[in-house]
């Protein structure tokens, strides 16, 4: 309960960076993570860690602290993660500079980007520049992950994001309604390999 408490008052002080009321649902962290094997050479990156609803079953899949990057916006949120997952590697950073704080970690290849980013809430200059740093992982051959809420999912934005992956890296894998989120969201996956 206390992190709905804590990912509540992160929505209420900054919606449009937090853009959901709740954390994700255990039901949609499998979905999120379904076929993802990381290891040292084959990292996660998750971006938008929020409370780290993702990030406990990642944490059951990452073999050493060198298979995981989290970046997260919000330092409060950031403090938390750090106390609850003291052997995964978050950064206080922003999403638009996703690569250079990849880099900066001197972690291993991204083959993973989980996105737990509220693209549907953020302003579409910020969006764009998100998009640019997801292509530069892209061109380099990973598989990115994200989910959509079920009443945004027309939203111009959602429907944005989904044309700029799919005029580059061609139509999601896209999963059922999970139906067992508040509220019920679909996982989008795109792959270069």
């Amino acid at each position: 309960m206390h992190e709905n408490i804590q990912f509540f008052q992160a929505f209420l002080k900054n919606p449009l960076k937090v853009g959901a009321i709740a954390p994700s649902s255990p039901d949609l962290a499998r979905w999120m993570l379904d076929g993802i094997e990381p290891n040292e050479d084959s990292i996660i990156l998750e971006l938008g860690v929020g409370t780290g609803a993702f990030t406990k079953l990642i944490r059951d899949e990452v073999p050493n602290e060198r298979s995981y990057l989290g970046i997260e916006l919000d330092k409060n949120l950031v403090k938390c993660l750090r106390t609850k997952f003291p052997n995964m590697r978050f950064m206080r950073g922003n999403a638009c500079k996703a690569f250079a704080l990849h880099k900066r970690s001197k972690f291993g290849k991204v083959d993973f980007i989980l996105s737990g980013l509220p693209f549907v809430s953020m302003p579409n200059e910020v969006n764009a520049r998100i998009f640019a740093q997801i292509e530069k992982f892209m061109d380099q051959g990973c598989m990115f992950r994200t989910f959509q809420y079920a009443h945004g999912y027309y939203m111009p934005s959602a429907i944005k994001l989904r044309e700029f992956m799919r005029d580059r890296y061609g139509v999601s894998r896209k999963s059922p309604l999970i139906m067992k989120n508040v509220p019920p969201a679909v996982t989008l996956t795109w792959q270069t390999k």
